[in-house]
């Protein structure tokens, strides 16, 4: 948050930073207003602790952006609002623009799930693993009946179908989850696109925001492509199981995700 002297501001803004700050603000003044920007990866909880807070503090208002990580972290830099969220930790070089190292404050907000979300007439369940998601997202894997997809999922009937590879087209932290965990499993991928919040995509149709890509994934069959989980479930996508290291199918539901999040180390 913005101070008098400047200092004070949050990336990665906590809720309950903001609404300390927020609190403190609203003493001094009849009304008080912050302005935030950022992921869209987060919205889902922003949009809903914003709009508690302000039902019961009316005299404050928080005016979140869901313009995604990258865009978040130039606003921030430009000193054109209070706090940024996004979804990769600001690295040095962003730091050192924004003002060094006391000039801000990252703090963890929350923990969410990236879904591979998909639309496949006449299909709702489809396994897939590490090699058939890079293959997919590569471009070589391109037919829904591709032998690979078909060995993973036994007694679907998978369509001889293209396949719609539905990605960001925006600085995404969305995006460097998913390109990060592509480079793990995949030299491929590692080489040709790489880890990053926007990457040059092999394969595919781009679209500016979470929202706009669960949109057009629900719009489009044959689509495949990565959201966060809350936005696979207001479009009413499927979601795909992913196979771990153990060799087991894990699907990407909000009780599942509820569970493993208590019992992860932060």
């Amino acid at each position: 948050m913005h101070s008098a002297g400047g200092t004070g501001r949050a990336l990665l803004a906590a809720v309950a930073i903001a609404l300390t700050v927020a609190c403190g603000g609203a003493s001094n003044a009849a009304t008080a207003h912050l302005t935030g920007a950022g992921s869209s990866f987060d919205n889902p909880l922003f949009s809903k602790a914003f709009f508690d807070y302000t039902l019961q503090h009316p005299d404050v208002t928080v005016n979140y952006q869901p313009v995604g990580s990258g865009a978040g972290i130039q606003q921030f830099i430009k000193n054109t609002v209070d706090f940024g969220a996004t979804d990769v930790p600001m690295g040095s070089a962003d730091i050192t623009s924004a003002g060094g190292a006391d000039a801000l404050t990252q703090i963890p907000v929350t923990l969410g799930v990236v879904a591979i979300a998909f639309n496949l007439s006449g299909v709702s369940t489809l396994n897939l693993d590490a090699d058939t998601l890079a293959g997919m997202f590569l471009g070589h894997i391109n037919k829904w009946n591709d032998p690979k997809i078909a060995a993973l999922n036994a007694g679907v009937s998978l369509p001889n179908k293209n396949i719609t590879i539905a990605h960001r087209s925006d600085g995404s932290g969305t995006t460097y989850i998913l390109t990060d965990y592509l480079s793990k499993v995949s030299d491929e991928w590692k080489t040709k696109a790489g880890t990053s919040k926007s990457v040059s995509w092999p394969v595919g149709i781009g679209a500016s925001g979470n929202q706009a890509v669960a949109q057009a994934i629900s719009s489009t069959d044959g689509s495949i492509g990565y959201v966060e989980l809350a936005y696979a479930v207001q479009t009413n996508v499927h979601t795909a199981s992913l196979k771990n290291a153990n060799g087991k199918f894990v699907s990407s539901c909000a009780r599942r995700t509820a569970t493993r999040s208590r019992a992860a180390r932060l």
